[in-house]
């Protein structure tokens, strides 16, 4: 794709040259992408389907640290978190637009490794870029990408259709993000402390995946259209199980209640936590960036799902009264708090 061998600064080619270099090699393949990159914008035909559109904006600094995160990495990451959002619409992603700030440090083959991830994630997931902008940046990498997608009216999920008695099932497992980036922070600091010792990551090759190179679950969407079951509510697991829970609860007007010995947690997420002295069900509930489904189905649905090993049903929504709750497992009930990602919390 791009095979320059020696560093190019990003001057030679100004602004122009950047995006034409970049984006020469991008075809469409969605019947949908009536014309992407080239115009002062993009044409997009979805016919009578429903468009969805959502935006991420990620800083360096704040949503990564390219200390121990690969350009490439953080390229499909930036693709994926925003996927995400269609598919927790139970819509299909088609298109995205990439927008990128970039500061005098980073030379032309560092953007074309960021990119490269992109395109990657893109082609993986059969998307089309359509458009973007680039811009100098004095406060570091800046990565924006907008994400469309498209759904029939009626299979749209929202989070306001929770309803009593529904059950809240999630896809995959939780946490392994939050220990994966423990994990990273650590061994930076080792590195930081002495350059000459080598990052200690054997053995956990899942976790530090989950953190820096996550997955839209798009398999679970197909899943669920196959098994005939629409979810009555849907979120994607960015901010924590407990945060996102109480989103659904919120816009739903609902309650709800959880069982701890239900909330699906690897072994290694499990394991390692506990060598951080973490409480594994502390980091499900609040770790966040696991980029899961969390949806609620009505209970004649169950039938349907109860043998998948993808997903888990951890509990129910109540009315609005009965508050937001967590059975632990010895029997203990808690409330529900919002511990998870805040954009905007101090140190």
């Amino acid at each position: 794709m791009f095979d320059n061998s020696e560093r190019t600064e990003l001057q030679e080619l100004g602004e122009f040259g950047l995006i034409s270099h970049l984006t020469k090699h991008l075809k469409l393949t969605n019947q949908s992408s009536s014309k992407g990159v080239g115009d002062d914008a993009a044409v997009l035909d979805f016919s009578s389907k429903k468009t969805l559109i959502s935006t991420d904006l990620l800083l360096e600094g704040i949503h990564f640290d390219l200390a121990y995160t690969p350009l490439k990495h953080l390229g499909y990451k930036a693709i994926q978190v925003n996927l995400s959002d269609i598919y927790a619409m139970n819509g299909t992603a088609s298109q995205v637009t990439v927008s990128i700030g970039l500061s005098s440090k980073f030379p032309l083959e560092a953007v074309e490794e960021l990119y490269s991830g992109m395109i990657l994630a893109c082609e993986k997931y059969n998307v089309d870029i359509v458009g973007g902008d680039t811009s100098s940046s004095k406060q570091g990498l800046v990565i924006s990408v907008t994400s469309i997608g498209y759904a029939d009216e009626k299979d749209i999920c929202y989070r306001s259709g929770a309803q009593e008695n529904d059950l809240i099932c999630v896809s995959g497992d939780l946490g392994a993000a939050y220990i994966g980036l423990q994990l990273l922070e650590r061994e930076k600091q080792v590195y930081l402390e002495n350059p000459e010792i080598q990052p200690d990551l054997e053995g956990k090759d899942y976790i530090v995946e989950r953190q820096l190179k996550p997955e839209a679950r798009k398999d679970v969407i197909k899943l669920l259209h196959e098994l005939k079951v629409k979810p009555t509510a849907m979120i994607d697991i960015s901010d924590g199980l407990a945060s996102d829970i109480l989103h659904i609860c919120a816009q739903s007007e609902k309650g709800c209640t959880i069982y701890e010995e239900k909330i699906p947690i690897d072994p290694m997420t499990y394991d390692t936590a506990r060598e951080f002295h973490l409480d594994p069900t502390v980091c499900a509930l609040s770790g966040g960036e696991d980029y899961e489904l969390l949806f609620t189905v009505k209970q004649a649905d169950y039938e349907k799902i109860k043998n998948h090993p993808d997903i888990s049903v951890i509990g129910h929504i109540t009315e609005q009264s009965s508050g937001k709750n967590m059975v632990s497992k010895s029997g203990v009930v808690h409330e529900l708090k919002a511990q998870g990602w805040n954009a905007f919390k101090k140190d």
